[in-house]
């Protein structure tokens, strides 16, 4: 578990954090843990950590204006938010900013081994389309301007000759094209071509 990175602990209650802390590295996890939410910005750089676990009533910053803050750096760091009962309509709204889960005090030792273990395997999924999307908008950038502009049609479903047509080339030169775009695309198929172009972000003409 080590290597998928650890999991963050911010609460101002000593007690509460070396309870968390406990807990979380007897089930295996390497743990983090920090005292206030700005001394966790500080110390964390983005794209570190499998989740993060935070009390929602903390002075300075609480857990929904720390959650708000690592949306807006793109982090993309799974938060769970731990609240107390009166605080739910507070992680009602940090759900909604895209916590993935709210757990009530008292907590049951389960229920947030649960969490967590789901926070991590959502933190390893978007690493792993985030470095899909980036090797795929690395190949597009080799395309030149008119092989860039034969992806964007073919991803529209057009044929090879509507594209000629389209492009004011001929067939022949689309075809020519679509090799050098297979290429370098490193595509096995045009659904493998069409799929990649998706991912980096390609549009169909007009779009």
């Amino acid at each position: 578990m080590k290597s998928q990175g650890p999991i963050f602990i911010v609460d101002d209650d000593a007690d509460v954090r070396d309870s968390l802390r406990a807990l979380l590295e007897s089930a295996g996890f390497e743990v983090e843990d920090f005292d206030s939410a700005t001394g966790f910005l500080a110390a964390v750089s983005p794209g570190r950590g499998a989740c993060l676990v935070a009390d929602i009533r903390m002075p300075d910053m609480d857990g929904l204006t720390l959650q708000e803050e690592l949306v807006r750096r793109q982090t993309n760091l799974p938060v769970i938010i731990v609240t107390g009962h009166g605080d739910v309509p507070l992680a009602v709204r940090a759900m909604k900013a895209g916590a993935i889960d709210f757990i009530e005090k008292p907590y049951d030792d389960e229920l947030l081994l649960s969490s967590v273990r789901r926070a991590r395997e959502l933190a390893l999924s978007q690493r792993a389309q985030s470095s899909t999307a980036k090797e795929a908008e690395t190949r597009v950038a080799s395309l030149t301007a008119r092989e860039r502009e034969v992806l964007e049609h073919l991803v529209a479903g057009q044929p090879n000759k509507v594209i000629a047509h389209e492009l004011g080339i001929s067939p022949r030169t689309v075809e020519i094209h679509r090799a050098h775009l297979m290429e370098k695309m490193q595509a096995r198929s045009l659904s493998d071509l069409v799929r990649l172009a998706l991912t980096a972000g390609v549009q169909t003409p007009g779009a």
